[in-house]
C-alpha cells in the first residue's frame, strides 16, 4: 500500500487526534471518509446542487435526513384546520424528492399553536419563518413531516398539488446550471 505524508500544523494536532480517536485509532480511515464526503459535496456544489437537510417524522421521533439536491419549488396550502408545505427537489442522482411538512390538526380553527393565536402569528420565530430565515416548523406541537423519493417527475402527479406540479414541470426538464455563452 502506498504511503502519503501529510504535514499537520501544531494548531491542528488536536483535531487530527480527535479524528483518530473517533475512527477507532485509524487516522487513515478518518481521512478517507472525510475526503470522500468532501469530494462528493464539492463536486455536487460545482454542478449546482446544495446540501439539503430536512426533518422527517412526528413528535419526539423526528430525525434529520440529508442529501444533495436542488429545490425545484415549494407550495403551501391549508386543508381544513391543517397547514401543509410541499417541497420538491431534484437529487444529484436525477431522482425527485418530495418533502411534505404538515401541521397538527388545530382544534376550533386555531392555526398557530398553543397560546394566543395573534401573538403566535407575530412571534419572533414566525417572523423568521416568513422571511425565510428559518424552516417552517410547528414548534413543540406535534406535526408530521415525510420524505418520499420517486424515479420520474410524472410520479409526483397526485402526490403534490396540481398548481405546484404545473409550476415546476418545466424546471424538471432543465439542467441544474445552464452555462451561458455571453
Amino acid at each position: 500500500m502506498p504511503n502519503k505524508t501529510i504535514y499537520v500544523s501544531d494548531e491542528d494536532l488536536p483535531l487530527f487526534q480527535r479524528a483518530q480517536d473517533l475512527a477507532g485509532g485509524k487516522l487513515s480511515a478518518a481521512i478517507s471518509i472525510a475526503l470522500r464526503r468532501y469530494v462528493e459535496m464539492e463536486e455536487g456544489r460545482q454542478e449546482g446542487y446544495d446540501e439539503i437537510v430536512v426533518k422527517v417524522g412526528q413528535g419526539s421521533a423526528v430525525r434529520k435526513q440529508r442529501f444533495s439536491g436542488v429545490l425545484l419549488g415549494e407550495w403551501g396550502r391549508t386543508v381544513g384546520s391543517r397547514v401543509e408545505m410541499f417541497r420538491v427537489y431534484r437529487s444529484r442522482k436525477g431522482k425527485y424528492v418530495l418533502h411534505v411538512d404538515r401541521s397538527p390538526d388545530w382544534p376550533d380553527g386555531v392555526s398557530s399553536g398553543p397560546g394566543n393565536w395573534l401573538e403566535n402569528l407575530f412571534s419572533r420565530e414566525a417572523l423568521r419563518t416568513y422571511l425565510g430565515l428559518a424552516d417552517s416548523t410547528w414548534g413543540f406541537v406535534q406535526g408530521e413531516a415525510t420524505l418520499e423519493v420517486v424515479e420520474t417527475f410524472e410520479e409526483l402527479r397526485g402526490r403534490i398539488p396540481d398548481e405546484l406540479y404545473d409550476l415546476i414541470a418545466d424546471l424538471a426538464a432543465r439542467p441544474v446550471v445552464e452555462d451561458l455563452d455571453i
